[in-house]
């Protein structure tokens, strides 16, 4: 297995709100994590570090093993630092109403689990296809489930940005949770809306299944994005699934 992934500003944002790292537990199983920011000022840039750290530096000293225990622990990990977020948004006018999305990856020997709130999203590309996982919890999307619009016609709406959920939210959230077979040569692309608002997911693929390193793949979306515009941060997280990989 490997894993590469690449963060940039864009050409419009002063300042990246995005953040993503990988992190391992102490059974060696990799996270990745991705979040994608909002809030003004600082406040989108600490929400998004704060998802990726807190649950990073928890999932470094978690010995979850099995599919069941690890999407418990995903759940109720993500739920914390909700809280956390939403109270220090509560306690500090200067990070009122911040939130994030997240989208985390979890290896297993035969299997992989996501985990996502909010509009980043996740990505199998098996057998030159390309299918989104992750659901996004967006108006746009809702509307699209309930036949009110077409795909075509969300991908222009004004209120493509409204989220109907967010790390950060007053309460418990509901986290969703994805679990599948890997095989060999699968990719999983973890990524924000810097990257799907840009380039389309035909673009996406084609990319990715090209005969390139990894960490030229991930560098290709990412000038991809900027390219066609860089209307916003771009986060980009692969991960390359092979026989070897424990």
């Amino acid at each position: 297995m490997e894993i590469r992934f690449q963060s940039d500003v864009g050409k419009r944002r002063r300042m990246n709100q995005d953040a993503a790292n990988v992190f391992e537990n102490q059974v060696g199983l990799p996270l990745a994590i991705l979040a994608d920011g909002m809030g003004g000022h600082l406040a989108g840039d600490v929400a998004s570090q704060m998802i990726v750290t807190e649950v990073g530096s928890a999932w470094q000293e978690n010995a979850s093993l099995t599919v069941k225990e690890i999407t418990e622990w995903l759940t109720e990990s993500i739920q914390a630092v909700n809280h956390k977020i939403y109270d220090i948004g509560e306690l500090q006018p200067e990070y009122d109403g911040m939130g994030s999305t997240a989208v985390m990856a979890v290896i297993l020997e035969e299997q992989y689990i996501i985990a996502n709130v909010g509009d980043s999203r996740a990505y199998l590309l098996r057998n030159q296809e390309i299918s989104q996982i992750s659901d996004d919890h967006s108006l746009v999307n809702e509307l699209v489930k309930s036949g009110e619009i077409t795909p075509e016609m969300a991908e222009k709406h004004p209120n493509k940005n409204i989220l109907t959920r967010t790390v950060g939210m007053p309460n418990q959230i509901a986290v969703d949770i994805f679990v599948d077979q890997w095989r060999t040569d699968d990719y999983l692309l973890l990524c924000s809306d810097g990257l799907t608002n840009m380039v389309s997911e035909a673009e996406i693929a084609a990319i990715v299944f090209q005969e390139k390193s990894l960490a030229d793949k991930v560098e290709q979306l990412v000038a991809a994005a900027n390219e066609a515009g860089g209307a916003d941060n771009i986060t980009v997280l692969i991960i390359q699934l092979k026989e070897d990989n424990q």
